[in-house]
């Protein structure tokens, strides 16, 4: 599964645009709490993926390791869809077209979807607790991000934001 993660998002991402990469590692500019909440993400999300790669999977009882197979599946493909939209941007700069009509940051979002579901498929509440750290975390990141963008796109972006919701 990490595998899996880590091919799309750095793999077939950059197959798709060089400069995609550099975009999504770009983290605007950060003011007072989001500081902290970059080094909380940082850490969270490292400790995060070390976990997944080291817990078991429970297999028993199937339908939890079924729901966590399917939840983290999703994770996937909507990190996929994601990283097709992110590869391409638009002219403008504001991404509007395919998985970015339905949220402004579906990456974030496929990140705890797939997170998620590899907490069910390990059965831990370690996991869980870490995912939640790292969720609130990345609420901060995502606040700083759309004040960047209001500041770079101006208006585009207000409307933007009034049309589509910042997760689901």
């Amino acid at each position: 599964m990490l595998a899996a993660f880590f091919f799309i998002r750095f793999w077939v991402l950059a197959q798709l645009d060089q400069e995609a990469v550099k975009r999504a590692a770009y983290f605007a500019p950060l003011q007072g709490v989001e500081k902290g909440a970059y080094w909380v993400y940082q850490l969270s999300n490292t400790v995060l993926l070390v976990c997944i790669g080291v817990f078991p999977l429970r297999w028993l009882p199937l339908w939890i390791f079924c729901t966590g197979l399917f939840v983290s599946l999703a994770g996937l493909a909507m990190l996929l869809w994601a990283v097709f939209s992110f590869a391409a941007p638009a002219e403008n700069g504001i991404r509007q077209t395919g998985i970015y009509r339905l949220s402004r940051n579906p990456m974030y979002l496929a990140y705890f979807i797939f997170f998620l579901g590899c907490a069910i498929l390990a059965q831990s509440l370690i996991l869980l607790i870490l995912l939640l750290v790292f969720q609130i975390a990345s609420h901060f990141i995502i606040l700083s991000e759309e004040r960047w963008c209001t500041e770079k796109f101006g208006e585009a972006y207000r409307q933007y934001m009034k049309k589509v919701r910042r997760y689901l």
